[in-house]
């Protein structure tokens, strides 16, 4: 039976053409200090280098 590797499921979100997207690290805590133009990128999600992006989407063969 296949499972889907939670970790990897609360961690990425699998778009309609069935590309990944991650949360950009580092936007939680310190904003303080961040530039306007820092966290304005960082609000945005970002998509999962194709080859680093295969493995994790074998962790989710139902596509969650």
């Amino acid at each position: 039976m296949q499972k889907t590797n939670k970790s990897v499921t609360k961690r990425f979100k699998i778009t309609a053409s069935g590309k990944l997207l991650r949360r950009t690290p580092g936007f939680r805590h310190l904003l303080g200090k961040k530039s306007t133009k820092a966290k304005r990128r960082a609000a945005r999600y970002k998509l999962v280098v194709p080859g680093h992006a295969a493995p994790l989407l074998r962790c989710m063969p139902f596509g969650q």
